[in-house]
């Protein structure tokens, strides 16, 4: 059984081509797991074995992998990260006791650096942050270290700098054991340790000051220690592991994944200083503490599921507390169900190494399972419980997908849904009103991902199209019309005979029947038929063929015949008084509008409200918090479907936004003859009916 004192979950977290596939694959190959360096660009590392990740040359969806350092079990979490995908790197953050954040040695802070520091806030994750592709041209550690402690304060200490610079960058320095450590460029991750170079002694006596000092801030008996100037290096170690578990400091060292340069001194800061499952605060469910326990009843969390062409769907776990064993029974608390376990396997990317059990602490995985997906909690039985899991963000960007063909029509609904067991951040609905097959996802690069999986994992063909609107109609005058129906072949006839008056209702009231007829001008038996006339006719208003809302019909009036009237014919007959009433009081058009909530730095404030100004928006009011800006606006549905681009094109990616149906309003004049104009095209309504 392995000590959960002796595990490491690491997250590997940060901007997308910062290098996070890249250190794993150094890692790995450093500490004997590969036979040698896998590169991206060879289509060949362990964490980015989809084939959309291999010929994008981006991570996607989080992967696992682990290694063996010390004596140490580490668990390796790939994940995306481009915004599109983030809602992965946010889900793997809640398996995981700590972070590795890369930041580029060029760029400095990138927005989902921002982001996944958020995440990692909230749920105080402790994190050391990697300055990595110091070997490139213009990178600068001590750029990139500004631009962190910028966003993210004095937290931020360097525990070792670079020994040389861009293409001389050759090793590390470390400031907690005072020494140097070579690197061989044969990127095997081996160095030799030495003395610290004269010319940087000055750099390593202030660098070091600054990061005992740190440490001596968060502890009152080092502080007094550290004022008599009588710190061990044992008190340094000590204070720095309790300081860096508390969220007081970031560690932060330097390297080059793809040199394999700095891996040795991250991999003793993962051991020596982030925290076992061990050193994690209990969660806390209610009234229950899950501790990381082996004595503990059950508590897995889901965090990751895969769809294998082999094994079936793949559900990889994170085990909070107790043990798991293959044939046993267990309650999937989300769906209430129970669950048998048939096998375990610790994951190396795609590859499956059989476990005989999993304990508190281990990242594992089991196979076909039938009820259970992502975020779904297994316990046990006597103490059901469910652990917490982020909600799937709202999609920003959607879609009408129509199958290519025949066959694709057929086939679409399964793979959609076998797309969604392992991605369950895009949504795929059929739009009641509209009829077509909406997808929504997180921008245009998630879609055009799922498209792609859609053809090459299962042979479905789709055609992307603007969805859309759903319009509706409605009357701003009144009328008073009739509506005559009498057909006479022969035999029996048909006969009906209705007088209405149409009045507008105040918006979202949507449809009112009011029965005025006295003296039997028409029979009781025949006014459901003139209410179901009225309902069939408004679903296709006289504008634009749009269904009709916010109006009321009084019947006052009519006559009938004794033996040619009929249901149907006054349901004809109330069918043809909506449209002359409809067309005589004034009809207009109206369009969905959504209460919209955006989040950007607040330089970009000014640029999004003129956008939103573009667009139709009307904004309702801003807010500020911290150095973000959110604007609360209502903006036409229309206007929205091409808003994401915008968003991420001004930003630069930094701004985020959500938004929900709010309520219906009157399109302006000059958009409603287009609207119709293209109504008329697509025959929604005839030459008879205009």
């Amino acid at each position: 059984m392995r000590d959960p004192k002796t595990i490491r979950n690491i997250a590997f977290v940060g901007h997308g081509h910062t290098g996070k596939t890249t250190l794993i694959s150094a890692i790995l190959f450093y500490t004997g797991k590969t036979n040698r360096f896998l590169k991206v660009d060879q289509g060949n590392t362990i964490t980015d074995f989809d084939t959309e990740e291999i010929e994008r040359k981006i991570t996607i969806s989080t992967a696992v992998a682990f290694t063996d350092f010390e004596k140490h079990r580490i668990n390796l979490i790939d994940t995306p990260g481009f915004p599109n995908f983030f809602w992965e790197a946010e889900s793997a953050l809640y398996a995981v006791d700590a972070g590795v954040v890369l930041v580029d040695a060029g760029s400095g802070v990138e927005v989902q650096t921002e982001r996944v520091w958020e995440v990692m806030e909230r749920l105080n994750l402790p994190r050391v942050v990697v300055i990595n592709k110091l070997d490139r041209e213009n990178s600068d550690f001590f750029s990139a270290l500004d631009s962190l402690k910028e966003a993210f304060g004095r937290k931020i200490v360097p525990i070792a700098f670079p020994l040389g610079k861009e293409k001389e960058f050759k090793g590390v320095i470390d400031l907690i054991r005072g020494k140097s450590y070579i690197y061989k460029t044969d990127e095997s991750g081996k160095w030799e340790e030495g003395e610290i170079p004269a010319e940087l002694q000055d750099k390593y006596e202030e660098l070091r000051s600054e990061m005992v000092e740190m440490v001596a801030e968060s502890d009152e008996e080092l502080m007094e220690k550290y004022l008599e100037d009588a710190l061990t290096e044992e008190d340094l170690a000590r204070g720095f592991r309790n300081s860096v578990l508390a969220g007081d400091i970031y560690p932060v060292v330097p390297a080059s994944a793809a040199l394999n340069i700095g891996t040795w001194n991250l991999l003793k800061t993962v051991v020596d200083l982030l925290p076992s499952p061990v050193d994690r605060p209990p969660i806390k469910v209610d009234d229950i503490e899950i501790k990381a326990d082996v004595n503990e009843p059950l508590a897995a969390l889901v965090f990751k599921t895969l769809s294998d062409p082999f094994a079936g769907r793949i559900s990889i776990m994170r085990v909070f507390s107790g043990r798991l064993t293959p044939d046993t029974v267990v309650l999937n608390a989300n769906k209430e169900t129970e669950e048998k376990i048939s096998n375990l396997f610790y994951l190396f990317g795609k590859e499956h190494v059989s476990a005989e059990e999993a304990v508190a602490g281990e990242i594992v995985a089991t196979a076909k399972l039938k009820n259970t997906f992502t975020g779904d909690t297994l316990c046990s039985k006597e103490r059901p419980v469910k652990l917490p899991f982020p909600p799937v963000h709202e999609p920003t960007i959607s879609f009408a997908i129509e199958p290519k063909s025949k066959k694709d029509e057929d086939k679409i609904s399964n793979a959609l849904h076998k797309l969604h067991e392992e991605d369950p951040s895009f949504r795929a609905e059929r739009d009641s009103e509209t009829k077509e097959l909406i997808l929504s996802g997180n921008g245009q690069l998630h879609v055009e991902v799922l498209m792609s999986k859609l053809k090459k994992q299962y042979g479905v063909e789709v055609i992307l199209k603007t969805p859309k609107i759903p319009y509706r109609e409605t009357i701003k005058g009144t009328a008073d019309v009739q509506g005559k129906y009498k057909k006479q072949t022969g035999g029996r006839g048909q006969y009906g005979d209705v007088k209405i008056k149409m009045e507008p209702l105040p918006r979202g009231e949507d449809f009112e029947f009011v029965d005025q007829i006295f003296g039997g001008a028409i029979p009781k038996n025949f006014i459901p038929a003139v209410e179901k006339g009225i309902q069939e006719a408004r679903k296709k208003g006289v504008l634009a063929g749009y269904p009709t809302v916010d109006f009321r019909v009084i019947l006052y009036d009519g006559s009938y015949h004794p033996v040619d009237s009929s249901d149907l014919a006054f349901q004809i007959a109330a069918s043809m008084a909506f449209k002359k009433g409809a067309k005589m009081a004034k009809p207009t058009l109206l369009e969905p509008i959504m209460k919209v909530e955006i989040v950007v730095p607040e330089q970009y404030m000014g640029d999004i409200m003129g956008n939103l100004n573009g667009r139709r928006g009307r904004i309702l009011g801003t807010e500020m918090k911290g150095k973000k800006a959110v604007i609360k606006a209502y903006v036409p549905m229309a206007e929205m479907l091409t808003f994401e681009p915008d968003l991420t094109s001004i930003t630069g990616g930094r701004g985020t936004y959500r938004m929900e149906f709010s309520h219906y309003d009157e399109v302006p004049a000059q958009i409603q003859e287009k609207i119709i104009e293209q109504a008329r095209a697509e025959g929604r309504i005839s030459a008879e009916e205009e």
